[in-house]
């Protein structure tokens, strides 16, 4: 048997040497290096397209650690992310997954809507969010301990749970916890024109909107627009579009199929678009 260090399917393995941007919205990155240095585990929550990934990015590049990011699917299993044996010629190997990846070489391991993984899976996380920090990796009977720079962060969306798909209290508990939310109107048009370089009025206009469509959530769409739509409505428009057709096709027919849905939200879009 060998180790073998192939990249999985499911594993983002990024360190930048510059932080991508990113605006506070509040003290939470006192919180998350407080959080990193003193070797506690980290929950956020949060609305989809709200920033809860790029903060973890722009923290993970400060810190200057390794990022390990899954996106958690109900077919996650345990080996995804811990690791299993591959036969390749005549050869078995053992490939870690991205938890243990972390865990041996102290980076962060980021699991994004840790709620839809499988509850099997989720349990072999509670050995590394209290103080053993440590990984059995039971096919192999190797016990993997975290180093100090080791941290788990995970986050989901609220707006997602029901009975089925949540943390275990016994699971919950473990972290500590940090609430996102989309960024006030003078916060978001900021972010627009950071991210794409759209006229700050414009930028202004847009984040209003997407105000004004948030307030739909639950009416007319299940799902509200989110600022990375409004980032990719400026950027369209940054790149020639019409302002309408760029709220048309990155907001309008992003959020619903339903024709008479999609005439009204075009309508509020004229209200704040002429042209």
């Amino acid at each position: 048997m060998r180790t073998g260090q192939d990249t999985m399917s499911t594993l983002l393995h990024e360190q930048s040497p510059t932080p991508p941007p990113y605006l506070p919205q509040g003290n939470e990155r006192e919180v998350f290096r407080s959080a990193y240095h003193r070797q506690l585990p980290l929950l956020i929550k949060g609305p989809t397209g709200c920033g809860k990934t790029r903060f973890v990015r722009h923290m993970t590049a400060e810190l200057g650690r390794p990022l390990y990011s899954v996106a958690c699917h109900d077919e996650l299993s345990a080996s995804d992310l811990v690791g299993r044996f591959l036969i390749r010629g005549e050869e078995t190997v053992w490939q870690d997954g991205p938890l243990t990846r972390a865990a041996r070489e102290g980076g962060i391991c980021y699991l994004d809507e840790v709620v839809e993984a499988r509850k099997d899976t989720t349990v072999i996380l509670h050995p590394l969010t209290d103080d053993r920090r440590e990984l059995y990796l039971e096919k192999t009977g190797e016990l993997v301990k975290a180093p100090a720079d080791f941290m788990l962060v995970v986050s989901y969306n609220p707006g997602y749970q029901h009975l089925f798909k949540n943390l275990k209290p016994s699971t919950r508990q473990r972290f500590i916890a940090l609430t996102f939310d989309f960024p006030a109107p003078d916060q978001e048009a900021e972010i627009i024109v950071l991210e794409t370089g759209l006229d700050a009025a414009e930028a202004r206009r847009l984040a209003e909107l997407g105000r004004q469509l948030r307030t739909l959530e639950g009416h007319d769409v299940e799902e509200v627009a989110s600022t990375r739509l409004l980032i990719h409505a400026a950027s369209l428009m940054m790149g020639g579009l019409s302002r309408r057709e760029s709220c048309r096709v990155a907001l309008v027919e992003a959020l619903t199929d339903d024709p008479l849905i999609q005439e009204g939200l075009a309508e509020t879009v004229h209200a704040y678009f002429d042209n």
